[in-house]
């Protein structure tokens, strides 16, 4: 009994007071041991069991995960502004149409829907649209679709457009110092636009000028044509294009009687 007693008390002298004490880690028990991480004194670990622990990887996941959210709720810049419903139509319809019916109809074409209001860039879509459809480039097309253009704010895509309506030498009519006269308003180059305005009055007036509306009616146009669209680019100048093109910014004397909207033509 007293070997025994000895052998104990010999053994409890050789045993650290801590059990893992001077054990390297593979050496401890399983049951103190469960993880490479250090062993964590109880109190401690139910205060951190209280916590909402989030690791860097799930943080940077979360972040993502918003980011494609906010994308998919973000409005597309190009996309158009509200109240679209009234510009909507039948584009396959439309696209489908010659030219005549689709340009110079003055009640139907790309026209019946430039005239609603907040419509104008659609309508230009629609144009250009029916250009690259049909393989389009007369220079009518392209006009009509600045004129559209200059009047929902694209600017700049305007004059581009009224750069490529111009006539080559067969410009009898005035046409370029009438484009030249637009693009100058929208520049706010009052000093181009006046020469522009001289210009397209010191153009001679053909012996055989006789013009007819798409149904073949004539019609009573002062020379030069678009004179008094011109007169009133500069009498309102300043203003939008919308405004300075309309009828109130004309000559009261030189009105003609015909639709409001986009009827300038070559011919």
């Amino acid at each position: 009994m007293r070997r025994a007693a000895d052998a104990n008390s010999e053994n409890s002298k050789r045993m650290p007071a801590n059990i893992n004490e001077r054990r390297p880690r593979w050496q401890c028990p399983l049951s103190t041991h469960l993880s490479p991480w250090p062993v964590l004194p109880s109190d401690r670990l139910r205060r951190l069991r209280g916590r909402a622990m989030i690791s860097p990887m799930n943080i940077i996941l979360i972040a993502f995960l918003a980011a494609q959210v906010g994308a998919a709720t973000t409005p597309n810049s190009r996309s158009y502004p509200a109240g679209v419903g009234r510009c909507q139509t039948d584009r396959a319809q439309l696209l489908m149409l010659s030219q005549r019916e689709f340009d110079q109809n003055l009640r139907g074409g790309w026209r019946e829907l430039a005239a609603r209001p907040g419509c104008e860039v659609f309508a230009a879509d629609l144009i250009r649209d029916y250009r690259a459809a049909h393989g389009v480039s007369d220079g009518i097309l392209f006009w009509h679709e600045g004129q559209l253009r200059a009047e929902g704010g694209q600017t700049a895509e305007a004059i581009l457009l009224f750069e490529r309506s111009r006539k080559g030498l067969d410009d009898a009519f005035g046409w370029n110092a009438y484009v030249d006269a637009t693009i100058a308003f929208l520049r706010r180059d009052r000093r181009a636009l006046l020469a522009a305005r001289e210009a397209l009055a010191r153009t001679p007036r053909p012996v055989d000028f006789n013009p007819h509306d798409p149904e073949g009616r004539p019609l009573h146009i002062g020379w030069p044509p678009n004179f008094e669209a011109v007169d009133g680019l500069v009498r309102c100048f300043g203003r939008t294009y919308s405004e300075a093109y309309g009828v109130t910014c004309r000559p009261a004397n030189n009105h003609v009687s015909r639709p409001k909207r986009y009827v300038s033509r070559r011919h």
